[in-house]
Formats: structure tokens, sequence, C-alpha cells
């Protein structure tokens, strides 16, 4: 007889979150990725600790690394403590490092992250995305959009 499985949560825990790459880009595909960490760097995520705001994705070769990604030093840990900032080798299949390595050199796209999260059994994940880069009249475009929405809501729940 099989081992019951343990309960999962169905909630993911989002640790960082990029909001402004919304904001500054236009997302293409997005794609979920595991995270090579070190013991110390879960620890200091499971934490809340974490930032992804200036960080981006490379590809090299046949793998993805995340570049200038903060995840300070865990603070009970001793000296086999982590870099903050180190790259950080990203988990995926390799059509999809393909698709990724074709976007970035032939259209001029780039690799931004998203979020770090756990998954509902727990592993850290990091949400990717293929975007392209938006011009400041995109961006002005953008803000009346969301403006226009956010009155659209005042008006109906004022009617209604």
């Amino acid at each position: 007889m099989a081992r019951p499985r343990p309960a999962t949560f169905d909630k993911k825990k989002i640790v960082a979150e990029n909001r402004r790459a919304r904001f500054d880009y236009f997302i293409e595909d997005v794609f979920e990725a595991g995270i090579a960490l070190q013991g110390t760097e879960v620890k200091a995520l499971r934490g809340g600790e974490g930032n992804i705001a200036e960080s981006y994705a490379e590809v090299k070769g046949n793998q993805v690394f995340l570049v200038n990604s903060n995840i300070p030093e865990y603070s009970h840990g001793n000296r086999e403590n982590h870099e903050p900032k180190r790259p950080r080798k990203l988990l995926l299949h390799e059509r999809e490092i393909e698709k990724m390595h074709s976007a970035v050199s032939r259209k001029g796209m780039t690799l931004v992250p998203l979020m770090i999260y756990f998954n509902s059994t727990g592993r850290a994940k990091i949400e990717l995305a293929l975007a392209k880069g938006k011009q400041n009249h995109d961006k002005r475009e953008t803000i009346k959009d969301r403006d226009w929405k956010r009155d659209q809501q005042r008006i109906m729940r004022d009617k209604g």
C-alpha cells in the first residue's frame, strides 16, 4: 500500500516581487524556473528577505543565471553564510533555454524576473518573463489606462 502524500498548501508564499517590471516592459512569455540555492539562502528567503528589483537573467551557453539579485545574509548563519549578490543558476528545461536564447539574441528581448515565491510543495521558484522594453510614450499610455480604469470603478461604485 502506498504511503499517503503529505498535505500541500494551495497558496504560494511570495517572497520578492518586481512590480516595476510590468510598468517598464511589455511581457511576452512567462516561465517558472527553479533556483539553485544554498542552505542559508533558503532560510533568508523563508524569513521574507530578498530583492529582485535591479536583477535580470542571462543565458550563458546552455544555462541561465539570475544576476544582481540580493538575498541578504542569514542573521543566524555562521562563517559558512552565502554571498548576498552572487549569480544563481536557474533550473529550466533545454527547450525553454533555447527559446529564451533565440529571443534574447535575435529579437532584442530581455529576461526579467517577476517574483520569487515558494510553491505548494515548499520549493523556491522564480517567475521569469521574456520582455521588450517600453518607450516613454508607452508608459504614459499605461498610466492613462490605469487611471481610466480606476475612474470607471469609482463611477460604477457610486451609481450602483
